[in-house]
């Protein structure tokens, strides 16, 4: 007995232990699980369900469509259109045992892609999504279609996407920018605005079988519908840019300029940007091409490795909106603003003579300031001084403005700041410290500034400041977009014109337009290349050095606004860097301003701004032949020598069945009509002779002998110093004989062109 209690008491002691031992590793077990349960079911609750929804639905994006952008008058700058993007499901081609290489082989035919690459994307068996093309458009989509369901294939899929498209290709390029593959906007407006413009997606989600299929029933599907875009209305004039664009281009021809060119138009009583344009442009539509030839020559010559990084290049310098983004010297267009601080602080009243002896020393500084006129322009007013664009007498007008004056003025105008138009990537202005520019001991910074010279600024501030002189002295935000549409295009945003402060006052403005309406018509204006028969313009030319550059290398400049005495219009071109191969003289007065005249002789009659000729100029302007077939010839030679014309008959008959120029063309007066009496007009060409550099006579002469007439614009031809600087059909070509050639004339007398 004893035992056998011996033998129960070791059962009895195990038999507690392992109890404990079961109740220790289940409480264990059941912690562990419920810390396994918590991961699982809070902590990654989120992950799980995640994983969970993407293993039982699939979600098919709807693009929401891109807002549209208008010009001020409406017309479509940039739109989105429906196009469509194929792909290939390889877990389906799997699942119903397509041929893979067929179906490569029919998309790459179609599609003009790679066989081997869309057979690569078969080999991730485990996807349900592989792109093989990207918004396509609908002739091609209509193709894969056709091919879908000739093979009744399950694995090739197509869907709706959108496709921004750029009606005008290169206009505005470097302001409107593009989207990228995304519908995301990457440069310019596209990309400022691309919170208004971009819109929300939609979606479609639908749950699927074990298989991964789609399930059939109505119930396992949800619609999430895309909200379009907001759309944005500018103050933009596509016109006006176009005029822009185009005579920046021909100067950038005619005068051989090696960095391009930058314009912008300004309405002056708003800010509104009516045109912003940098040359070279871009076709927005391919905005991965170079499109500088040039460039793209040198490009191709590069090695593989090098080729990367100056294609990026490249491309970043033609997307850049140098009207905002660089700063350069303004040169004597910046004698504008010393003018008006002048006399708007009373240091000068306008009756005051200043001298020129063609240098003048200055405090602090080692040299003395030198006028471009190295003979010295002597006594003059300073209505002269502006005229001559003396840097001696804008030097004597700025000690009596005197330093810290001056600054406030500088800063009054916006020097200091950014302009804050709604563009990215605008730069701020390059100056001395208040300090430096301030010091009693030395006013060498006074001096330069006089007459805008070593300091920078944006081509957006200098247009702006002008405008600020030119609508009566209020400093106007500049802006681009004056409209949010909703989706309805109903308005959602009205931006509004923003005075930011009063600078000067309008008597003063008024002072400084009449002035600078001199520079234009005066016989003695650095500027009068810039004049427009039947217009009254104002303005200032610049001529400056690339500070810290080849010193060969110049900015040439010209800003000026219309009418002068109701100003409605500002234009500033600046072209960087003419070459001095080009054979004509290098300055602001001979390059610019017949530019900005011939943006103005566009842009103002489209503007409705009626022309108010002078006697000398009705004499002188081009006219309109009038159409005289079927008159009599004593009927025809009556009309047309009333109009101002001379007449030549060809012919014995006694009624006019053709004539030469045809009717309602503009050419020169007293230009001879050729009228044909019974005889037909010839229909052969001839070959335009070279005319640049030719007195307005001599090129008359030269067209007339070869059956060409001649209509012109720019500067009236008075003197013999009045040339043609360029001719709208190249020396060389062959044209219709009777062809009308338009010339543009400017004054060639170097005398009163600045230099610097």
């Amino acid at each position: 007995m004893a035992r056998k209690n011996r033998a129960q008491k070791p059962n009895k002691e195990i038999l507690s232990r392992t109890l404990i031992l079961m109740v220790v590793c289940g409480v264990f077990s059941f912690v562990v699980l419920g810390c396994r349960l918590y991961i699982i079911q809070i902590r990654d609750h989120a992950i799980y369900q995640s994983g969970a929804i993407e293993q039982q639905v699939r979600e098919t994006t709807i693009n929401a469509s891109r807002g549209t952008i208008y010009d001020r008058n409406m017309n479509v700058l940039a739109q989105s259109a429906t196009v469509e993007t194929v792909y290939i499901s390889p877990a389906e081609m799997i699942q119903y045992e397509e041929d893979k290489s067929m179906i490569a082989s029919g998309l790459s035919e179609i599609l003009g892609v790679e066989y081997d690459e869309i057979m690569k994307k078969w080999e991730d068996t485990e996807s349900w999504y592989k792109t093989v093309a990207v918004k396509i458009e609908q002739e091609l989509a209509y193709e894969v279609r056709a091919f879908k369901n000739e093979h009744d294939l399950k694995s090739v899929h197509i869907v709706e996407d959108t496709k921004r498209y750029y009606p005008y290709s290169n206009l505005a390029s470097q302001i409107i920018g593009f989207v990228g593959t995304e519908n995301t906007g990457l440069e310019g407006l596209e990309a400022k605005y691309n919170s208004e413009l971009q819109g929300v997606n939609g979606r479609i989600v639908r749950a699927t079988t074990a298989t991964g299929t789609d399930m059939l029933y109505t119930q396992y599907e949800d619609y999430y519908d895309a909200t379009d875009g907001n759309s944005l209305v500018l103050t933009l004039d596509s016109t006006i840019q176009y005029f822009l664009e185009k005579n920046l281009e021909q100067a950038i021809a005619d005068y051989d300029i090696k960095n391009g060119g930058i314009a912008i138009a300004m309405e002056v009583d708003t800010g509104a940007i009516l045109g912003m344009a940098t040359s070279p442009g871009y076709d927005l539509n391919n905005y991965l091409e170079i499109s500088d030839p040039e460039v793209k020559s040198q490009l191709e010559k590069l090695t593989e490795s090098e080729y990367e990084d100056a294609i990026s290049e490249a491309l970043a310098e033609q997307w850049r909106n140098r009207a905002i983004t660089d700063t350069y010297e303004p040169g004597s267009t910046f004698k504008i603003i010393t003018l008006a601080t002048a006399l708007d602080s009373g240091a000068v009243d306008g009756t005051e003579d200043f001298y020129c002896g063609s240098s003048i020393d200055v405090l602090g500084r080692d040299d003395p300031v030198h006028c471009w006129d190295s003979d010295g322009h002597g006594s003059q007013t300073l209505t002269q001084a502006t005229q001559h664009s003396c840097n001696v007498a804008f030097v004597r007008i700025a000690e009596r403005i005197g330093a810290e004056r001056f600054w406030d003025y500088l800063e009054a105008f916006g020097f200091f700041d950014i302009t804050g138009i709604d563009m990215n990537g605008e730069s701020g202005a390059i100056w001395w410290s208040q300090e430096v520019f301030e010091d009693p001991l030395n006013q060498s910074q006074l001096a330069a500034a006089s007459f805008g010279q070593t300091f920078n600024i944006t081509p957006l501030q200098m247009i702006t400041a002008v405008s600020t002189v030119a609508n009566g002295g209020n400093l106007m935000q500049p802006y681009v977009v004056q409209q949010i549409l909703n989706q309805d295009g109903s308005v959602k945003e009205d931006i509004e014109p923003t005075v930011v402060r009063q600078v000067i006052s309008e008597d003063t403005s008024k002072q400084v337009c009449e002035i600078l309406e001199q520079v234009v018509s005066g016989e003695e204006g650095t500027g009068k290349n810039a004049y427009v028969a039947g217009y009254r313009i104002a303005g200032k030319t610049g001529t400056s050095e690339k500070v810290g550059q080849n010193s060969d290398d110049y900015m040439v400049s010209f800003v000026g606004f219309a009418p002068a005495d109701d100003p409605q219009i500002a234009v500033l071109v600046i072209l960087d860097s003419p070459s001095s191969e080009s054979g004509i003289y290098i300055s602001g007065g001979v390059m610019a301003a017949p530019v900005v005249g011939n943006i103005f002789a566009d842009a103002l009659p489209y503007l409705g701004v009626d022309t108010v000729y002078t006697d000398e100029e009705q004499q002188n302007i081009d006219i309109s032949v009038p159409n005289v077939k079927s008159l009599t010839s004593s009927e025809a030679i009556a009309e047309l020598e009333e109009s101002g014309f001379s007449v030549r008959t060809v012919g014995t008959g006694e009624t006019v069945t053709d004539q030469l120029p045809m009717a309602n063309v503009r050419v020169a007066v007293g230009t001879e009509v050729i009228i044909y009496l019974g005889e037909s007009k010839p229909n052969d060409t001839v070959v335009v002779p070279e005319l640049t550099g030719l007195t307005y006579t001599d090129a008359r002469e030269e067209l007339e002998s070869c059956g060409l007439f001649v209509a012109y614009s720019g500067v009236m031809p008075s003197s013999s110093t009045i040339v043609v600087s360029r001719q709208s059909v190249n020396a060389g070509n062959e044209v219709a004989r009777g062809t009308v050639i338009e010339v543009t004339l400017v004054d060639s007398d170097t005398s009163i062109m600045e230099t610097r």
